[in-house]
Order: structure tokens, then C-alpha cells, then sequence
């Protein structure tokens, strides 16, 4: 049980101190101060993917959805608005667009696949044609300081990081909501029966999912202080892969938010690690690809045993009280 529970975090730990031995470097604070930089914002977007993949869904425009805030983060930043609302009309972009996807997903009933898909293809576009191409530069101080500064020890877009994971697992597990999540996600029909408002579940699911995207596209820029609109391509299958080897489930109604903060450090770490070894960069999406394969895979067999383990317990039970009643 305790391994079951605990296991990324044990392999977290293995890889730490196996890096830190076999590199001198690698445990050097500020390279560890850096993985939780750069891959805070992955870790992010994995929070709204978290929530989406719970409810059934997952989401492959949210790339696209952070290049859009980060380009209309910049464009607003140069009218001089102020912080607050640069990142208000960013982050309402990126809530537009999920609510879009989620009433495509949840009303019209179109494949969660090739909707996100095509938003991906369509946001894209639009904002290669409005942009012409071009990287509109932009940003603010606060912006800048919140992707770049640090804390103490600690960067400040770990610390937000940290913040969206905390909100994540209260809504997740203290809220109604999280509960219409994990039981749509399950079963959608038994819950449209069970008076769960899916539709709405759903929407509101993709919506987050778009929220926290363009809170991750608005650190982009303020980490670079350019709005790129060819930026943060890899985002959706980076995201995809963070919550499967997390333990969220593909299927929906199935995943914990402090694995998927495990699975973030340990793809960082693993990436960083082989950086600071001088692998070769084609060897990187390798190791990374047998990680998910093996991640995927000893969830696989944890099920399998989690559902032979829930058939024989009754059974003994049944067994244990007809012995009884025939004493």
C-alpha cells in the first residue's frame, strides 16, 4: 500500500540521488532551482489537463491556447494597462477558448480529439494571420518577476505552481464539482441519471483546462517578455504525458493532483539529468517514452489487481457467512 501510494515519489527520490552521485553538477543548487523553473509552467497546464482527463476529455489546443495569451498579453501590455489587466484579458482568452471546446465536446457531441484538434489548427492560424508571423514584444516588470524571480530558495513560478496544485486538489476533493468530475468522468451516462449536470461538468472542465493554459502562456511571456505565436507547440502531449505517468487515467474518472506534481519533477529531473550527463539530445524523447510505457503499464497491472482483489473479497465474505449459517 505504501508503495502503491508513494511509489513516483520514491522513484523521485531514487532518481535524485542517483543523478547527484553520478553528476557533480546536476545537485548544484541553482541547477535544481532551475529544473523547478523551467518546468513549472509544463506543470501548469498539467493541472488543467488533470481536470480535463478526470472528467473523460483531454485538451490538444491548450498550446495554441498559451501562444494566444502570451501574444495578447504582450499587445495589451503596450497600451500601458497595467499588470492586473494584461493578465485579466489573457487569462478570459484562454477561458473562451475551453468553453468553446467544452460545448463542442459536451453539446454538439463532437470527439474530444478532433475538436481540440482543430481549435489547436484554427487558433493557430488565426493568430499566424493577425500577427503576420511576427513576435510581438511586450510584458510587464510584475510579469517578469513572477516568471523569473525567486523566493528564497525557491523560484516564483514554482511557488504559482505550487498555488495551482493546492487549488486543483481542493476542488477536486472538497468541492461538488470535483465529485461531478470523478463520477462523469466514471460513468457519464449513470451520472446524467444520477441528476449530474454533465454537460455543464464538462464544460466547465475544458474551461479550467483553457484558464490555467493562459496562465501558463502569460509566464511564458513573462519569462522571454516576447508574445511568439509559433510557441509552446509541445505543450499538449508534454502535459498528456505528465498525467499518464501521474496516474490519470485516459479514460476518465481516475487520478490524484500530488502524483501528477511527482510526475512533473520526474520527467524535469530526468531531462535535466541527461542534459547534465551530455546524452544525446536524440536519446532524450526515448528515455522519455519508456518512462510513459512504463508508467502506463504498472498502472495497468495496479488496476488488474485493485479488480481481482474487489471480486474476491465479496466472495470470501459470502462464502465466510454461508459457513456460518450452516454451523
Amino acid at each position: 500500500m505504501l508503495v502503491r501510494r508513494f511509489g513516483l515519489w520514491i522513484v523521485l527520490a531514487v532518481l535524485v540521488v542517483a543523478l547527484s552521485i553520478a553528476s557533480p553538477s546536476f545537485r548544484d543548487p541553482f541547477n535544481l532551482q532551475n529544473i523547478l523553473e523551467q518546468n513549472s509552467l509544463l506543470g501548469i497546464v498539467a493541472c488543467g489537463m488533470t481536470i480535463m482527463m478526470i472528467s473523460g476529455g483531454f485538451d490538444l489546443s491548450v498550446g495554441a491556447t498559451g501562444a494566444t495569451a502570451a501574444v495578447v498579453g504582450a499587445s495589451v501590455s503596450t497600451l500601458h494597462l497595467g499588470t492586473t489587466l494584461t493578465v485579466l484579458i489573457a487569462l478570459a482568452v484562454g477561458v473562451i477558448i475551453g468553453l468553446v471546446n467544452g460545448y463542442l465536446i459536451a453539446r454538439v457531441r463532437i470527439n474530444a480529439f478532433v475538436t481540440t484538434f482543430a481549435m489547436s489548427s484554427v487558433v493557430s492560424g488565426l493568430l499566424l494571420v493577425v500577427t503576420e508571423s511576427q513576435s510581438i514584444t511586450g510584458g510587464t516588470g510584475a510579469l517578469q518577476w513572477a516568471a523569473t524571480g525567486t523566493l528564497g530558495p525557491l523560484p516564483v513560478v514554482f511557488v504559482v505552481f505550487a498555488i495551482c496544485l493546492v487549488a486543483v486538489w481542493v476542488l477536486l476533493t472538497r468541492t461538488k464539482f470535483g465529485h461531478y468530475v470523478y463520477s462523469v468522468g466514471g460513468n457519464a451516462e449513470a451520472s446524467h441519471l444520477s441528476g449530474v449536470p454533465v454537460q455543464r461538468v464538462q464544460m466547465l472542465s475544458f474551461a479550467l483546462g483553457g484558464f490555467f493554459a493562459a496562465g501558463a502562456g502569460v509566464l511564458l511571456l513573462g519569462q522571454t517578455n516576447v508574445g511568439q505565436p509559433s510557441a509552446a507547440g509541445d505543450w499538449p502531449l508534454q502535459a498528456i504525458a505528465i498525467c499518464v505517468v501521474g496516474g490519470v487515467a485516459l479514460t476518465g474518472g481516475i487520478g490524484r493532483i500530488e502524483d501528477v506534481l511527482a510526475a512533473t519533477l520526474i520527467l524535469g529531473v530526468i531531462a535535466n539529468g541527461l542534459n547534465q550527463l551530455s546524452v544525446s539530445p536524440y536519446w532524450q524523447p526515448a528515455v522519455t517514452g519508456v518512462v510513459i510505457l512504463a508508467a502506463v503499464t504498472l498502472d495497468q497491472v495496479n488496476r488488474r489487481r485493485r479488480r481481482v482483489t474487489a471480486r474476491l473479497v465479496p466472495a470470501a465474505r459470502s462464502g465466510a457467512t454461508a459457513t456460518v449459517s450452516a454451523s
